[in-house]
């Protein structure tokens, strides 16, 4: 048994039988990757550059608030950049902070009221 009995030649009829299937393919996955393409460009991209957009800010967010994300290897470099930016924002921040706490205070109070409420019932 020789070599060419595994890689037969085509004949003539035969190369072009392929060829136009061959064509004939490439004419159906255009057609179809167009209207692919074109719905997922159209209904779905939006969706996924604003989601993609979400999750590297919430990255971010995640990582200059110094949560213990697993996935971030930069710790020394988040950390130096909360300090960098606690020095020299300090007096904003702290009245952020202030504000954020005197807002959950009023809250907590309400809350407390609310279950008085509901115990004296």
């Amino acid at each position: 048994m020789s070599r060419d009995d595994f890689y037969p030649e085509l004949s003539e009829a035969g190369a072009k039988e392929a060829q136009a299937l061959i064509d004939s393919f490439k004419v159906a996955m255009h057609k179809a990757a167009d209207e692919v393409l074109g719905k997922l460009y159209c209904d779905v991209a939006i969706h996924i550059e604003s989601d993609s957009w979400t999750n590297y800010r919430n990255k971010l967010v995640s990582a200059f608030s110094g949560y213990g994300d697993s996935l971030t290897h930069h710790e020394y470099d988040f950390k130096s950049l909360r300090e960098g930016i606690f020095k020299q924002f300090k007096d904003e921040i702290l009245r952020d902070l202030n504000q954020d706490n005197l807002r959950e205070i009023e809250s907590l109070k309400k809350q407390v009221a609310d279950l008085h409420e509901m115990r004296r019932y």
